[in-house]
């Protein structure tokens, strides 16, 4: 296969002389638009610049080739046979960088986990995996920020939403999404019986007002007195605040901080989101029957993960591995999962690129 992506990079330079024209910026939805149709190509352009002098190398080595001179030919056959393995990396490189690619990948997110069945063995372990994630997320220098919890009646996570800030902080998250089944032992179980139980997490795109309009008449807001963490001065102020959005009946509230307008600015974030992650659900629904599409066609009405305790095993049902060091994941060691996921994901777009879907 031999590239030729000079429209691309033609695109590219048009792209970029658009965002130069101090005049776009009067349009933000315009300089949005732009800059991420830049970003969407900028790393298939940069890859082919490499690709197209790799070819240059190559072509110019076929030609030392025919020089008589001995040490000249040697050194043709290592320039010839470096260059053909740096373009036979960069094809590879290049058909991932041109499969299309998800509008949300490049944002930021609310990280929301929910204990389900089983309600205070899922608690507890809805409050080790959103641990798991901070000390994840923290390790790869994101910016973690706890937006809103709930405690469950012995202390531990009923549910918890978190801000993850980092640019590309979607792609890696989005596979968390959905059930989460844990087997385990819990320590007030006499007779050593297994329980199952389940938990959920969603994964929302952080939006702004570019990306989504919500008319102020829209949304009802309600304070209230806060009941989980801050101490005495929240139970004293009515500083959380409920956002409900009467269209869609979609509700977020905040409550950690003590100021009110702290509380609201962060339920304005969580709503946004939420409506945001609503509307592409009912798109994709209509035109893929799938959540999002992450993940291939998986059906988000089952489970996607099992984590079983006490053979040390988690199942990512969606590829069919599993993974052990059950311990280590819990502290935030979600990397080998991850990459795996991401590995799946990419092939699976291959061969749907090959087959023409």
């Amino acid at each position: 296969m031999k590239f030729n992506l000079d429209n691309l990079v033609e695109e590219f330079n048009q792209l970029e002389k658009e965002l130069s024209n101090p005049e776009i910026f009067s349009d933000q939805k315009k300089v949005k638009k732009v800059s991420s149709a830049k970003k969407a190509i900028e790393e298939a352009v940069s890859l082919y610049k490499e690709y197209k002098d790799a070819y240059q190398t190559l072509e110019e080595a076929k030609i030392m080739l025919e020089d008589n001179d001995p040490e000249m030919k040697e050194l043709a056959k290592a320039e010839k046979s470096e260059a053909e393995s740096i373009i036979e990396r960069l094809e590879e490189e290049l058909k991932i960088a041109l499969l299309p690619k998800d509008p949300n990948d490049d944002k930021n997110i609310m990280l929301e986990v929910r204990a389900g069945t089983w309600w205070e063995e899922a608690a507890l372990f809805a409050w080790e995996l959103a641990r798991a994630y901070i000390n994840f997320a923290e390790e790869k220098w994101f910016k973690t920020e706890i937006v809103e919890q709930s405690a469950s009646e012995t202390g531990w996570v009923k549910e918890i939403v978190m801000k993850i800030n980092w640019e590309w902080a979607y792609s890696i998250f989005k596979y968390e999404w959905w059930t989460h089944r844990v087997q385990r032992i819990p320590t007030t179980e006499s007779k050593w019986r297994v329980h199952t139980s389940a938990i959920t997490v969603a994964v929302l795109p952080e939006v702004d007002d570019v990306d989504i309009e919500i008319k102020n008449e829209d949304v009802r807001m309600d304070f209230f007195r806060a009941s989980w963490a801050g101490g005495q001065h929240v139970n004293k102020t009515e500083s959380a605040v409920r956002l409900t959005h009467i269209p869609t009946g979609i509700v977020a509230e905040c409550q950690d901080w003590r100021s009110q307008h702290a509380n609201r600015d962060k339920a304005w974030e969580v709503l946004r989101a939420r409506i945001y992650a609503a509307e592409e659900e009912r798109k994709a629904k209509e035109l893929w029957e799938e959540r999002l599409a992450q993940v291939g066609s998986w059906d988000r009405s089952e489970k996607i993960r099992t984590y079983n305790f006490p053979q040390d095993r988690i199942t990512d049902h969606r590829i069919g591995q599993n993974f052990s060091g059950i311990p280590q994941v819990m502290t935030g060691k979600l990397a080998p999962i991850v990459e795996a996921l991401w590995a799946f994901d990419q092939a699976q777009k291959l061969e749907n690129a090959a087959k023409g879907a």
